[in-house]
């Protein structure tokens, strides 16, 4: 969100959040649908980057949601530029993450990228353009410092610091790889100088964990637990629709192998099934919305904490870079916010009591 837009946010709506409750009259109650341990949201991505369809889209997303996602690259045009990591905290991210809170939400998710989101081969385009890497230890202190900037003045209840770790391992160069690593571990230690109650979180990335990268097989993520020790929660990236033909494809254990043999708790940061065939990935609305029931399946198995989808809606190619293309239709609804059979599966999930897990 650019900076015009979260002043225009602020100043031009007044938004509460309204509390339900009821009760029972006391008698006997049929058995109820199976309880969710996870919370569920989505990101506020519009389908333009536009202020209206913003509002809309979040306000349309938070009926049938108790999570929020704030998760993006660091701005590093503006730390390049010199500008303060609080003050660039406190005039864009910090309205945004006041205004999802008003709206009632359980629960706000912050996830900082130090790496590029759509080429894990790769820096940040911004540090690319600017010949800049996160090698470079002055890049990975302003990475450290806006991180921290993030958890001391948005207060999210889990902080990510770093994203698709075996993805990043697998495609980028050894020394970026290495960079990552020591750029999380001294976020982490940053955090915990002034907060020791977050619960700290990394993301790998599933089908990569299962060999589609390295065709050798299911690699697990034994590399990513040991290189990033802090992390408290496990957060899981998963696109499996670029690996398998149909949803009950996926294996049973897709996400319980991950943990089997040293468990943690879980949560679903970014993923989903495209509605429309990208490149070579054929497929249909109807294949989206039975994947949205397999995940909840495999969210079950785990007990997972959370789940999120980056995009609520699907994105409009008209206004968007090329590169976002594989993943533009991944919305529950489409980019006029028309309801996706997906949604339907979403909301009968949704509908479901949430059973409050400890963090």
């Amino acid at each position: 969100m650019t900076r015009p837009l979260v002043r225009i946010l602020i100043t031009s709506l007044t938004l509460a959040a309204t509390a339900l409750s009821g009760c029972g009259d006391g008698g006997p109650e049929a058995p109820g649908p199976i309880p969710r341990t996870y919370r569920m949201g989505f990101t506020p991505i519009p389908p333009r980057p536009d202020l209206d369809d913003l509002v809309a889209t979040v306000l349309l997303w938070s009926e049938r949601a108790d999570a929020g996602l704030m998760s993006g690259e660091a701005p590093w045009d503006s730390l390049l530029a010199g500008v303060r990591a609080d003050s660039f905290v406190i005039r864009n991210q910090l309205p945004l993450a006041s205004w999802l809170r008003s709206l009632g939400l359980s629960m706000l998710v912050v996830n900082v990228d130090p790496t590029n989101g759509l080429d894990r081969s790769s820096d940040a385009s911004p540090l690319v353009q600017a010949g800049r890497s996160l090698t470079e230890p002055s890049i990975q202190q302003l990475f450290r410092a806006y991180a921290t900037a993030v958890d001391t003045l948005i207060r999210p209840d889990y902080m990510g610091l770093a994203s698709e770790t075996n993805l990043v391992r697998a495609l980028a160069p050894a020394a970026l790889y290495s960079a990552v690593v020591q750029t999380a571990s001294g976020c982490a230690a940053d955090i915990r100088a002034h907060d020791v109650t977050v619960p700290l979180f990394y993301t790998v990335q599933v089908e990569t964990a299962w060999g589609w990268v390295s065709g050798g097989g299911f690699q697990g993520i034994a590399q990513d637990r040991a290189d990033f020790p802090f992390g408290q929660t496990l957060g899981l990236s998963s696109y499996p629709y670029f690996v398998y033909a149909d949803p009950e494809s996926l294996p049973s254990d897709y996400y319980s192998r991950l943990i089997e043999a040293a468990p943690i708790p879980v949560m679903v940061i970014e993923g989903g099934w495209s509605s429309e065939t990208v490149t070579s990935f054929p497929s249909t609305p109807a294949l989206q919305a039975r994947y949205i029931r397999k995940e909840m399946e495999l969210l079950d198995r785990i007990g997972a904490v959370a789940v999120f989808q980056l995009t609520f809606t699907d994105l409009d190619l008209n206004y968007w870079p090329p590169a976002v293309a594989p993943f533009a239709y991944l919305g529950l609804v489409d980019v006029n916010l028309a309801p996706k059979p997906a949604l339907a599966e979403w909301d009968a999930v949704f509908a479901r009591p949430l059973m409050f897990a400890p963090r």
